[in-house]
């Protein structure tokens, strides 16, 4: 199954310093084939935290697009829209919207469903029940 890469997962991969460097570019060694997906979202994100002067390794706004452009050049890369609402309750579960700092991820969920992905993240404590059509395989925790 396709994978839509979490903008912290984008940055890991983008950043050599970065804490889950290498076990984020391993783990994308081994599941390319399946290929992977990015989302405005999810590239506005990254290039928006990489490119600030407190990111640790800040990189200015042309660099960090051309990276990206360069990786979604690949056949492995496929663009996802913005195709889903978190206002649509027959995407989200809103009794599962615990927190405000959520919403992103259980959007970046649902997307990924409705788009035949899944969701690559870092975060465990993602409600996967809040994104309806969600299941086990919907979601992977590197």
């Amino acid at each position: 199954m396709r994978a839509l890469l979490d903008i912290n997962v984008l940055i890991a991969l983008f950043d050599e310093d970065h804490t889950h460097h290498v076990e984020t570019t391993g783990w994308l060694k081994e599941n390319i084939d399946h290929g992977w997906a990015s989302c405005p979202l999810t590239q506005n994100g990254c290039i928006r935290i990489m490119s600030q002067s407190r990111y640790p390794n800040a990189v200015p706004v042309p660099e960090i697009i051309a990276r990206l452009q360069k990786a979604v050049s690949t056949t492995h890369h496929r663009f996802i829209t913005d195709n889903v609402s978190l206002l649509n309750p027959d995407a989200i579960d809103h009794a599962h919207l615990l927190s405000p700092r959520q919403l992103t991820d259980i959007y970046l969920l649902a997307l990924a469903v409705e788009n035949g992905c899944r969701f690559i993240t870092f975060d465990r404590s993602i409600p996967i029940r809040a994104a309806k059509q969600a299941n086990a395989a919907s979601l992977t925790v590197i």
